[in-house]
């Protein structure tokens, strides 16, 4: 609910801060005093249009501000999560700020934002009724919601848009799978030769660089052979290499095997004097003779890996440029060649099944279709239904508001058109209404006088009292051309619709605002040659001279003042 509303620098007024509670408040004032200039600024603080004429004369630069207080569970809290948002406090800010060249900022908790996120979530908070055309049930998109709200049709709406979004996919799936046939038809040729020569290749992961790996050590085959049996023979003791006779016995020489295993017997012989302290010298020449033999062993496997037949490099190079042939041809690398393999080959077998396939999706899709035009058409049927009921509910509610000729309907109109299709069904639905026999039905907004406008709305938003969130309404010309029991009608409605919700009414009628839980009178004052407007609170007395005034008046008498305290009882 909106809790303050301060203003700086507007038209008629300098400085003002007002603070409101919950129930009906009404803002009562002669005429011309500056009540639309709240409303006004009100409109600015929730993304309005600004104009630089807003501005006092002589002033910079104006400021509106509006702090609402929000609850934990309001949904108001996620839409401001998705911009970054992050409401910890139970109070939102909405702050505006006008130029003297007609160029506004906007502000939501001091975070500057885009004019129309703060419209939106204005929108969200508040509902002016009778004021701006396209704001709360004079915007058309929502009637619509309006009326499945209504009608208790939040079942029958979420299967139908469950439905659309099954229809939608499938509809997608089977336009993807029709490019992919068309495209698989086009390249047909290609992908045939391709896998031909791919298929005579069977190209498998990890070849080609194993391929590489083997052509170079066979190209290098002599140097390695050389440099194997060099380290063999340094290892082994053998100085002619691999099968040769090694060094003398006794000598300078013998090999790293041949020196490990003599300094093994030596130590051996000397660790029963040494009371263990050659046993950790021991273990290790124990272990340094076991990886020598360990890489004997690998020198043996590697020198055979060596070995082959006259044809094998032929044969290995032979593979090995195939592959490159055919990387290159493909542009990719060799190693990708198994994996383009079969990328072409279920691209082939796409185009094999893919009538098939893409006739089983086609009548998937029709399927979905008639599944969600099914449920569609019986949401149409159940929201005429409750069309009938919403016009019933509004039209009782007109006569008490001097509305007694006007009639209200809501139009519900189910496209044939496949575009006008959504999640929502396929209704179009519209509040219209006529003021008078035989005048034609027309939308709400249009057809209606400002006071009848308000009153319309009033009546509507009645029987929908309940329904959605409980946004702030604030209702202005409700009353206007109306008095006595009609006026009393209207203030009976909005204190009904003040027991849950806030409810702010600018009028000049004593039967309204003696509905009031809250009562400020707006006036104006000179001061040093300015005029501006002042807006205060009244207490009960104050209320009661208030409501005696604009019972009889300039001149406020005291059966005035006694009228009004029958009427403050009476409410």
């Amino acid at each position: 609910m909106l809790h303050s509303l301060s203003v700086r620098n507007l038209v008629l007024i300098d400085q003002l801060d007002l603070t409101f509670d919950c129930g009906l408040c009404a803002l009562t004032g002669e005429t011309g005093a500056g009540k639309s200039i709240l409303l006004d600024a009100l409109g600015l603080a929730l993304g309005g249009r600004a104009e630089a004429r807003l501005l006092r004369p002589g002033a910079n630069q104006g400021s509106i501000v509006a702090v609402f207080d929000i609850a934990e569970d309001d949904p108001i809290r996620e839409r401001l999560a998705e911009h970054g948002i992050d409401l910890e406090e139970p109070s939102l800010i909405l702050r505006r700020s006008l130029g003297a060249d007609g160029r506004s900022r906007a502000f939501v908790n001091d975070q500057p934002v885009a004019v129309g996120l703060l419209r939106g979530l204005g929108g969200a908070l508040v509902e002016i009724q009778g004021q701006f055309e396209q704001h709360g049930l004079l915007d058309g998109t929502r009637h619509r919601a309006f009326l499945d709200a209504f009608g208790g049709l939040a079942e029958a709406t979420g299967e139908t848009a469950g439905l659309w979004h099954a229809w939608r996919e499938a509809l997608e799936r089977t336009r993807e799978a029709e490019q992919a046939l068309a495209k698989a038809r086009a390249e047909e040729a290609f992908l045939r030769h391709a896998v031909e020569e791919l298929a005579a290749l069977d190209p498998q992961a990890g070849e080609a660089e194993s391929l590489a790996e083997r052509r170079a050590r066979l190209m290098h085959r002599e140097q390695l052979v050389e440099a194997l049996n060099q380290a063999s023979a340094a290892l082994s003791g053998n100085e002619s290499g691999a099968g040769a006779g090694g060094g003398s016995k006794g000598g300078s020489g013998g090999g790293a095997e041949q020196s490990l295993g003599q300094a093994r017997q030596l130590l051996d012989q000397a660790s029963a004097k040494a009371a263990g302290g050659l046993e950790e010298t021991i273990a290790a020449l124990e272990r340094a003779a076991a990886d020598l033999a360990e890489a004997l062993a690998g020198l043996e496997s590697f020198s055979a890996s060596l070995d082959l037949d006259a044809g094998e490099l032929a044969r290995i190079e032979d593979r090995f440029f195939a592959y490159n042939d055919l990387a290159r041809k493909h542009v990719t690398e060799p190693d990708r060649l198994a994996e383009l393999y079969q990328d072409f080959t279920a691209r082939l077998a796409t185009l094999e099944s893919g009538a098939d396939h893409l006739d089983a999706l086609a009548a998937a899709a029709t399927a979905a279709r008639a599944a969600y035009l099914d449920t569609a058409r019986s949401l149409s049927k159940a929201r005429r239904s409750a069309a009938g009921g919403l016009d019933a509910a509004v039209n009782a509610e007109l006569p008490p508001l001097k509305l007694e000729k006007a009639e209200f309907t809501t139009k519900v109109a189910a496209s044939e058109d496949e575009g006008d299709w959504g999640p929502q069904g396929l209704d179009r639905v519209a509040f219209e209404a006529r003021t008078n026999p035989g005048m034609p039905l027309g939308p709400v907004g249009r057809i209606a006088s400002g006071g009848e406008l308000a009153r319309f709305l009033l009546a509507i938003k009645v029987v929908l009292a309940g329904l959605g969130p409980p946004v702030t309404l604030v209702f202005d010309e409700v009353d206007s051309g109306i008095g006595g029991a009609a006026a009393h009608a209207v203030g009976e409605r909005l204190a009904r619709l003040a027991a849950d919700r806030q409810v702010l009414v600018v009028t000049h009628s004593p039967q309204v605002a003696a509905r009031a839980a809250h009562h400020w009178r707006v006036s104006k004052q000179q001061k040093g040659g300015e005029t501006s407007s002042r807006v205060r609170p009244l207490d009960s007395e104050e209320r009661q001279e208030e409501i005696a005034r604009m019972l009889s008046g300039a001149e406020v008498t005291d059966e005035a003042r006694a009228a009004a305290g029958r009427l403050i009882g009476a409410a």
